[in-house]
């Protein structure tokens, strides 16, 4: 079997799996436990847990409402680490996490690696943390479920779409977009930007770039989405890392949506 090890764990988040189970448990039942609806979507944040954790947590705690199983996720989040032409799925069989190994849906991979600007690179998700710090969550909020990963590159918003609708037919299927906001400005400046980058969201707009979130394309792909036209999108919390384990003078914005 092809695995693909964790690269950022010891970094982001704990390596020791008791510890990160416990980490994440904790982040989670922090969140307040009152009904929402179950998303078919969610937007995260991918810092280190102790900057953007809470907020990213905020997310996946809707999942504990589920009535339907979670069987299949599909995660697409943006290249930081190799400059990529369009899409890129990984040629592995399982991702690891101290958590455990997540096995990949082979048959959903082959699909998407059919569209024209997609391909196959395990390099593209070798040292990747955009996708990695999702999976504990996941893993503990979800259990057992198979894995759609897609790294993002320079890619337009239909092709992007094309990809998530080809991938998120069933209704087992959750669609993650994994992004930050806004990037080393002054606490004030980045309040106010990621704000507007929030409610551009909100209002479906399709055309945001690296300077509001590095996530950029993933988002603008996921508006341009047959669902992520029709559902209720609900911001469920923001801050940045000012707010967290940072100072203010360089700060990095976090944002958390629901799509149901």
């Amino acid at each position: 079997m092809h695995v693909r090890a964790p690269a950022v764990a010891g970094l982001f988040y704990d390596a020791d799996p008791g510890l990160l189970q416990h980490h994440v448990e904790e982040l989670v039942s922090a969140v307040s436990a009152e009904a929402q609806p179950c998303p078919r979507a969610l937007v995260v944040p991918h810092a280190g847990y102790a900057y953007s954790g809470a907020i990213a947590a905020a997310a996946y705690a809707r999942l504990r409402q589920r009535e339907r199983p979670i069987r299949r996720v599909a995660l697409f989040g943006p290249a930081h680490r190799v400059y990529l032409e369009g899409m890129a799925v990984p040629a592995a069989d399982a991702f690891a996490t101290p958590l455990g190994n997540i096995p990949l849906d082979t048959a959903g991979m082959a699909r998407l690696a059919g569209l024209p600007q997609v391909r196959v690179s395990d390099a593209a998700h070798r040292e990747e943390h955009s996708l990695e710090v999702q999976l504990p969550f996941l893993q503990a909020v979800l259990g057992d479920f198979s894995l759609v990963p897609v790294v993002v590159g320079r890619c337009d918003p239909d092709s992007v779409a094309a990809a998530m609708d080809c991938v998120w037919q069933e209704p087992d299927t959750l669609l993650v977009v994994s992004t930050d906001l806004s990037h080393f400005h002054r606490y004030g400046v980045a309040c106010r930007q990621d704000a507007r980058t929030c409610q551009r969201l909100l209002d479906r707009e399709h055309s945001l770039v690296s300077e509001d979130a590095c996530g950029a394309q993933a988002l603008n792909g996921l508006m341009c989405t047959a669902r992520g036209r029709t559902l209720e999108m609900e911001l469920i919390a923001m801050c940045n890392s000012g707010d967290t384990a940072g100072d203010r003078g360089r700060v990095v914005g976090y944002g958390a949506f629901s799509l149901h």
